[in-house]
C-alpha cells in the first residue's frame, strides 16, 4: 500500500481499508489481521481528532506524510495504531479498530493472555469461533495482540516491519455508523465496518445510504 494510496480525502481510504491487511514482523515472527472496522479522524476542526488544538509534539505524524503510522497511548492503557492520510499539512488518520486474525493467532493468544492479571478465556482450549474473534477486537486489543506500541509511531506502513497489505481481499459490504468510545463529534457517521463480521467492536453499524 504505496503512500498515493493514503494521500487522499480520509473517508475514501476509511472504506477502502476494510479488507486489507495489517502486518507486523517482530523478531522473527509474523501476526496478521484482515482490517474489518476503522474510523475516521479529520482536521482541526473536528473535535475528536487529536489535530483539533492545533499542532503539538504529541499530534506530529498527523501533519506529516501520509502512510506513516501514528500510535498513541489511550487514557494510559492501550496504545492504539492509526493510518495517516491525506497530503502533509493536513491532519487527518484512520484508527484501526478491529482485526480477524489471520497469521499467528496462537502467539496473538499468548500476548493477550499475558497482558491479564487472570488467564485469557478459558475458551483458547475450545478454540471457539467467539473466542477467535474476541483476539483483536478493539483498537487495544488489536495492538496487544499484534505487539505494537511507541517505537511503531512514524513508521512506514509500505515498506516496514509494520504495514498494510493488499491481498485482494474483498468484503460484500460495508456499514458506516458513529464513532464509538469517544465523548465529543460523536454525531459524524465515520465508523466504517465489514457489515456483520463477527470481529467487529460494540455500537451495532447502520447502513449509510
Amino acid at each position: 500500500m504505496k503512500p498515493a494510496f493514503y494521500a487522499r480525502p480520509t473517508l475514501d481510504v476509511t472504506a477502502d481499508l476494510i479488507g486489507k491487511v495489517l502486518v507486523h514482523d517482530g523478531r522473527g515472527r509474523r501476526t496478521a489481521g484482515v482490517i474489518v472496522e476503522v474510523e475516521a479522524y479529520i482536521g482541526e476542526d473536528d473535535p475528536a481528532c487529536h489535530a483539533a488544538p492545533g499542532p503539538t509534539k504529541r499530534n506530529a505524524p498527523l501533519y506529516g506524510p501520509p502512510g506513516r503510522a501514528y500510535v498513541y497511548l489511550n487514557y494510559g492503557l492501550h496504545y492504539l495504531v492509526n493510518a495517516v492520510t491525506e497530503p502533509v499539512g493536513s491532519p487527518a488518520a484512520v484508527l484501526i479498530r478491529a482485526l480477524e486474525p489471520l497469521e499467528g493467532v496462537e502467539l496473538m493468544v499468548q500476548r493477550r493472555q499475558k497482558s491479564r492479571r487472570v488467564a485469557f478465556y478459558e475458551k483458547r482450549k475450545k478454540r471457539t469461533d467467539g473466542f477467535f474473534h474476541d483476539l483483536c477486537r478493539g483498537p487495544g486489543n488489536l495492538t496487544v495482540a499484534m505487539a505494537i506500541g511507541p517505537r511503531h509511531n512514524g513508521a512506514d506502513l509500505w515498506k516496514g516491519k509494520l504495514r498494510i497489505e493488499d491481498r485482494g481481499i474483498t468484503p460484500p459490504a460495508l456499514e458506516w455508523s458513529r464513532r464509538i468510545g469517544i465523548r465529543v463529534g460523536v454525531e459524524q457517521p465515520w465508523r466504517c465496518t465489514w457489515r456483520g463480521h463477527a470481529a467487529i467492536s460494540g455500537g451495532g453499524p447502520r447502513r449509510r445510504g
